[in-house]
Protein backbone atom coordinates (compact mmCIF):
# COMPACT_ATOMS: atom_id res chain seq x y z
CA UNK A 1 0.00 0.00 0.00
CA UNK A 2 1.30 3.16 -1.15
CA UNK A 3 1.81 6.57 1.27
CA UNK A 4 0.41 9.83 -0.51
CA UNK A 5 1.70 12.93 0.51
CA UNK A 6 -0.53 16.31 1.06
CA UNK A 7 1.90 18.93 -1.07
CA UNK A 8 0.59 21.52 1.27
CA UNK A 9 1.87 19.42 4.22
CA UNK A 10 5.56 18.98 2.92
CA UNK A 11 8.15 19.94 5.51
CA UNK A 12 11.10 20.59 3.05
CA UNK A 13 8.91 23.43 1.25
CA UNK A 14 10.04 26.71 1.47
CA UNK A 15 13.26 25.76 3.60
CA UNK A 16 15.45 28.22 1.75
CA UNK A 17 13.49 31.02 2.25
CA UNK A 18 13.15 30.18 6.21
CA UNK A 19 16.79 29.96 5.95
CA UNK A 20 17.51 33.07 4.72
CA UNK A 21 14.62 35.10 6.77
CA UNK A 22 16.84 33.12 10.17
CA UNK A 23 20.04 33.99 8.70
CA UNK A 24 19.02 37.60 8.30
CA UNK A 25 17.51 37.92 11.44
CA UNK A 26 20.83 36.09 13.36
CA UNK A 27 22.99 39.42 11.20
CA UNK A 28 20.54 42.01 12.66
CA UNK A 29 20.93 40.79 16.78
CA UNK A 30 24.73 40.71 16.48
CA UNK A 31 25.02 43.91 14.91
CA UNK A 32 22.65 45.34 17.38
CA UNK A 33 24.81 43.28 20.23
CA UNK A 34 28.08 45.08 18.70
CA UNK A 35 26.99 48.44 18.79
CA UNK A 36 25.08 48.59 21.78
CA UNK A 37 26.28 50.85 24.73
CA UNK A 38 25.85 50.99 28.21
CA UNK A 39 26.90 53.92 30.89
CA UNK A 40 27.54 54.26 34.53
CA UNK A 41 24.14 55.81 36.51
CA UNK A 42 26.94 57.42 38.76
CA UNK A 43 27.85 59.56 35.63
CA UNK A 44 24.39 60.73 35.17
CA UNK A 45 23.50 63.87 36.44
CA UNK A 46 19.83 64.98 36.02
CA UNK A 47 19.14 68.82 36.33
CA UNK A 48 16.23 70.85 36.64
CA UNK A 49 16.12 74.02 34.22
CA UNK A 50 14.11 76.23 35.93
CA UNK A 51 12.77 78.87 33.30
CA UNK A 52 11.41 82.37 35.01
CA UNK A 53 9.01 84.00 32.48
CA UNK A 54 10.08 87.34 32.22
CA UNK A 55 7.25 89.86 32.42
CA UNK A 56 7.40 93.23 30.37
CA UNK A 57 5.75 95.89 31.54
CA UNK A 58 4.46 97.85 28.92
CA UNK A 59 5.22 101.23 29.08
CA UNK A 60 2.36 104.10 28.66
CA UNK A 61 2.90 106.40 25.41
CA UNK A 62 3.12 110.37 26.98
CA UNK A 63 3.13 113.14 24.34
CA UNK A 64 4.86 116.06 25.82
CA UNK A 65 3.75 119.67 24.67
CA UNK A 66 6.40 121.96 24.11
CA UNK A 67 5.74 125.43 24.63
CA UNK A 68 6.02 127.47 21.35
CA UNK A 69 9.11 129.65 20.61
CA UNK A 70 8.92 132.95 21.23
CA UNK A 71 8.43 135.48 18.61
CA UNK A 72 11.00 137.25 17.04
CA UNK A 73 11.99 140.58 17.76
CA UNK A 74 10.57 143.42 15.67
CA UNK A 75 13.28 144.57 13.52
CA UNK A 76 14.13 148.51 13.79
CA UNK A 77 12.89 150.87 10.75
CA UNK A 78 15.69 151.57 8.38
CA UNK A 79 17.09 154.97 8.77
CA UNK A 80 18.46 156.64 5.81
CA UNK A 81 20.57 159.73 6.63
CA UNK A 82 21.18 161.25 3.31
CA UNK A 83 24.82 163.22 3.13
CA UNK A 84 25.80 165.67 1.28
CA UNK A 85 29.02 165.32 -1.19
CA UNK A 86 30.63 168.48 -0.05
CA UNK A 87 34.77 167.79 0.32
CA UNK A 88 36.06 166.87 -3.13
CA UNK A 89 38.03 163.42 -2.46
CA UNK A 90 41.17 162.87 -4.47
CA UNK A 91 42.22 159.60 -5.88
CA UNK A 92 45.58 158.26 -5.51
CA UNK A 93 47.43 156.66 -8.38
CA UNK A 94 49.94 154.23 -7.96
CA UNK A 95 52.54 154.07 -10.39
CA UNK A 96 54.33 151.34 -11.28
CA UNK A 97 57.99 150.60 -9.97
CA UNK A 98 59.06 148.76 -12.94
CA UNK A 99 61.43 149.77 -15.53
CA UNK A 100 61.75 149.18 -19.14
CA UNK A 101 64.83 148.53 -21.73
CA UNK A 102 63.95 152.42 -22.73
CA UNK A 103 65.05 153.78 -19.44
CA UNK A 104 68.08 155.14 -18.37
CA UNK A 105 69.58 154.03 -14.30
CA UNK A 106 71.30 157.11 -13.35
CA UNK A 107 73.35 155.95 -10.36
CA UNK A 108 76.50 157.03 -9.07
CA UNK A 109 78.96 155.21 -6.54
CA UNK A 110 81.25 157.10 -5.46
CA UNK A 111 85.25 154.94 -4.44
CA UNK A 112 86.01 156.96 -1.35
CA UNK A 113 82.49 155.29 -0.02
CA UNK A 114 83.78 151.83 -0.45
CA UNK A 115 85.67 150.17 2.55
CA UNK A 116 88.76 148.57 1.31
CA UNK A 117 90.08 146.38 3.92
CA UNK A 118 93.56 144.88 3.26
CA UNK A 119 93.55 140.94 3.78
CA UNK A 120 96.82 139.12 4.91
CA UNK A 121 97.14 136.26 2.69
CA UNK A 122 97.83 132.83 4.25
CA UNK A 123 100.50 131.30 1.46
CA UNK A 124 102.37 128.08 2.28
CA UNK A 125 105.35 127.63 0.58
CA UNK A 126 107.13 124.31 0.28
CA UNK A 127 110.68 124.77 1.27
CA UNK A 128 111.78 123.45 -1.71
CA UNK A 129 110.64 126.22 -3.92
CA UNK A 130 110.72 128.59 -1.29
CA UNK A 131 112.81 132.19 -2.24
CA UNK A 132 114.55 131.94 1.07
CA UNK A 133 114.57 129.13 3.21
CA UNK A 134 113.94 129.77 7.23
CA UNK A 135 117.35 130.49 8.78
CA UNK A 136 118.26 128.25 11.57
CA UNK A 137 119.96 130.15 14.61
CA UNK A 138 123.72 129.99 14.01
CA UNK A 139 123.47 129.15 10.56
CA UNK A 140 125.31 131.67 7.67
CA UNK A 141 125.33 131.39 4.16
CA UNK A 142 125.35 133.84 1.12
CA UNK A 143 123.18 132.34 -1.04
CA UNK A 144 119.84 130.55 -0.45
CA UNK A 145 121.18 126.84 -1.56
CA UNK A 146 123.93 127.50 1.97
CA UNK A 147 121.16 128.16 3.92
CA UNK A 148 118.95 125.54 2.99
CA UNK A 149 121.82 123.04 3.36
CA UNK A 150 122.87 124.93 7.14
CA UNK A 151 119.17 124.41 7.65
CA UNK A 152 119.11 120.80 7.40
CA UNK A 153 122.46 119.94 8.92
CA UNK A 154 121.24 121.73 12.14
CA UNK A 155 117.79 119.92 12.38
CA UNK A 156 119.40 116.61 12.38
CA UNK A 157 121.52 117.65 14.80
CA UNK A 158 118.92 118.97 16.66
CA UNK A 159 117.30 115.28 16.15
CA UNK A 160 120.24 113.82 17.15
CA UNK A 161 120.87 115.79 20.16
CA UNK A 162 117.39 115.15 21.57
CA UNK A 163 116.98 111.49 20.38
CA UNK A 164 115.90 109.31 23.52
CA UNK A 165 114.37 105.90 22.58
CA UNK A 166 111.42 105.32 24.83
CA UNK A 167 111.42 102.68 27.48
CA UNK A 168 108.00 101.27 26.76
CA UNK A 169 108.89 100.80 23.15
CA UNK A 170 112.11 99.20 24.21
CA UNK A 171 110.52 96.50 26.46
CA UNK A 172 107.75 95.53 23.78
CA UNK A 173 110.18 95.47 21.43
CA UNK A 174 108.58 98.45 18.58
CA UNK A 175 110.97 99.87 15.64
CA UNK A 176 110.37 101.51 12.81
CA UNK A 177 110.93 104.95 10.88
CA UNK A 178 108.22 107.82 11.85
CA UNK A 179 107.60 110.58 9.21
CA UNK A 180 106.73 114.01 10.69
CA UNK A 181 105.38 117.33 8.80
CA UNK A 182 105.76 120.21 10.63
CA UNK A 183 105.47 124.55 9.48
CA UNK A 184 107.61 126.95 10.40
CA UNK A 185 104.98 130.00 10.24
CA UNK A 186 105.62 133.62 9.50
CA UNK A 187 106.70 134.42 13.04
CA UNK A 188 109.53 131.89 12.44
CA UNK A 189 107.80 129.46 15.20
CA UNK A 190 107.31 125.44 14.48
CA UNK A 191 103.82 124.28 14.78
CA UNK A 192 101.10 122.25 13.04
CA UNK A 193 103.28 118.99 13.47
CA UNK A 194 102.07 115.74 12.26
CA UNK A 195 103.49 112.19 12.92
CA UNK A 196 102.99 108.81 11.61
CA UNK A 197 104.73 105.99 12.19
CA UNK A 198 104.38 102.59 13.15
CA UNK A 199 102.83 102.75 16.91
CA UNK A 200 101.55 105.89 19.01
CA UNK A 201 104.50 105.57 21.16
CA UNK A 202 106.95 106.72 18.21
CA UNK A 203 104.98 109.01 16.79
CA UNK A 204 104.74 111.04 20.39
CA UNK A 205 108.51 110.77 21.06
CA UNK A 206 108.84 112.03 17.06
CA UNK A 207 106.81 114.84 18.31
CA UNK A 208 108.64 115.85 21.30
CA UNK A 209 111.72 116.39 19.38
CA UNK A 210 110.81 118.56 16.88
CA UNK A 211 108.28 120.44 19.10
CA UNK A 212 111.52 121.67 20.45
CA UNK A 213 112.70 123.42 17.83
CA UNK A 214 114.60 127.05 18.60
CA UNK A 215 112.76 129.92 17.02
CA UNK A 216 113.67 130.67 13.37
CA UNK A 217 114.13 133.43 11.08
CA UNK A 218 110.87 133.05 8.66
CA UNK A 219 110.85 132.12 5.23
CA UNK A 220 110.05 134.41 2.58
CA UNK A 221 108.44 134.64 -0.58
CA UNK A 222 108.77 137.88 -2.90
CA UNK A 223 109.82 139.83 0.49
CA UNK A 224 106.56 138.62 2.83
CA UNK A 225 107.26 136.25 5.37
CA UNK A 226 105.48 132.93 4.62
CA UNK A 227 105.01 129.69 6.14
CA UNK A 228 107.09 126.67 5.20
CA UNK A 229 106.59 122.97 5.81
CA UNK A 230 109.57 120.73 6.00
CA UNK A 231 109.19 117.02 6.33
CA UNK A 232 111.38 114.87 8.34
CA UNK A 233 111.76 111.07 8.76
CA UNK A 234 113.16 109.59 12.29
CA UNK A 235 114.18 106.14 12.73
CA UNK A 236 113.88 104.40 16.04
CA UNK A 237 116.13 101.40 15.87
CA UNK A 238 117.94 99.42 18.88
CA UNK A 239 120.95 98.55 18.29
CA UNK A 240 122.50 96.10 20.99
CA UNK A 241 126.35 96.37 21.66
Amino acid sequence: MQVKKNPELEVGKNSSLYFAIGLNVMLFFSWYGLNYKTYEKNDISLDIVQVEEVLEEDIPITNMETPPPPPPPAAAPEIINVVENVEEVEETVIESTETNQSEEIDMEVRIEDVAIEEVEEDIEVPFAVVETVPIFPGCVGKNNQEYKKCFEEKVLKHVVDNFKYPDDALQLGIHGKVFVVFVIDANGNVGNIRTRGPHKILEKEANRIVSSLPKMTPGKQRGKPVKVPFSLPINFRYVEN
